[in-house]
């Protein structure tokens, strides 16, 4: 057979992937005679773990790998602006003469801290986070890999010396302000601020122009756009404002539909904006006035700190900020 994975001994033995994990790393919840069994299967199988040591040797001066973890979550029903800033990793990462090679991290992954295994197994020199995912689970790869991690299109406090963000809080800044710009002065945001570093980001640039205007944001005109599990869903507030300034396009587009439903037409009645500058697939273009995101440069810095990284452990520090544009197209009122 080919590789042997964690996968194939869980099948072998009969258990969860969980279990041979634990047995395997030497982790509790296993009972000595389970941990037995399955290393002994293991074996049999030819499962080998090559150290991290080991591996780098290997590669010294060769062909680097650069692992890339998206979360599940991300992947969903028109959710695949991820999946295309991977693509323009991948191609550059050809470009500089490595190797991209995506994971896609499980929910019950994330949940229980089973390591992604390309990490796991040392296959990576350096690993790249795209999207947001939980702290504890960042925490646990980080304690257990003496690679590079770097994680891009989110950061907090902690992870900021290895991240790679758009310029999420001054390009809504300007956005906003292009609207007052227009004359507009009532304005709503839609966006769950609390769902990602990103939707706070820029609900905070957008607040930051509102504020300079000495304009309030009445309650119902700061609008959720997706539960706890990461479900778009946009409900209209009683009274509309002149203008929605929403967190994604995605949101944007979503919006105009529910709009449209009730006979409000985009721009004529209402002008809506929104952010990426990303048309997902299969979802109808609806000519949204955006700030784009610059996939390509935040690749490129993702990788270039990897890279650093790899060459000279501790270089490469500091939180990289990537600037986009205004592009506009027909969903704001001239």
């Amino acid at each position: 057979m080919g590789k042997v994975r964690m996968a194939d001994i869980a099948e072998k033995v009969g258990v969860s992937i969980v279990t041979v994990h634990n047995a395997l790393t030497g982790q509790k919840g296993v009972s000595d005679e389970m941990r037995s069994r399955i290393r002994k299967t293991a074996e049999e199988l030819g499962y080998h773990q090559m150290s991290a040591a080991a591996k780098r040797e290997r590669n010294r001066g060769g062909l680097r790998n650069i692992g890339v973890i998206i979360s599940e979550k991300y992947l969903a029903s028109y959710t695949t602006f991820y999946w295309k800033m991977y693509q323009e990793l991948a191609m550059i990462a050809t470009d500089k003469g490595c190797m991209a090679a995506v994971e896609i991290l499980k929910k019950e992954m994330e949940e229980e801290l089973i390591l992604p295994r390309i990490q796991e197994e040392h296959t990576v020199d350096a690993l790249v986070i795209m999207g947001e995912i939980s702290r504890d689970y960042i925490h646990h790869m980080k304690e257990n890999t003496d690679i590079p991690v770097i994680f891009l299109d989110f950061y907090d406090k902690e992870l900021a010396a290895d991240a790679v963000i758009a310029d999420n809080f001054y390009g809504m800044y300007i956005m906003t302000e292009y609207l007052y710009k227009k004359g507009f002065t009532k304005m709503a945001y839609v966006g769950s601020i609390n769902s990602t570093s990103s939707i706070m980001d820029r609900y905070c640039g957008f607040r930051k122009a509102q504020l300079e205007h000495s304009d309030t944001l009445p309650e119902e005109w700061l609008i959720e756009d997706r539960d706890k599990r990461g479900q778009m869903f946009i409900t209209l507030p009683s009274h509309l404002p002149e203008a929605f300034v929403c967190n994604c396009d995605l949101a944007a587009g979503m919006l105009i539909l529910e709009l449209e439903k009730k006979g409000i037409r985009v721009p004529e009645d209402i002008s809506v904006v929104g952010f990426d500058n990303y048309l997902y697939p299969g979802f109808p273009d609806k000519k949204i006035t955006t700030y784009e995101v610059n996939m390509n440069g935040m690749a490129k810095a993702a990788l270039d700190k990897a890279m650093k990284q790899i060459r000279n452990p501790g270089s490469g520090k500091g939180l990289s900020v990537i600037s986009g544009k205004i592009v506009e197209k027909e969903s704001v009122r001239k």
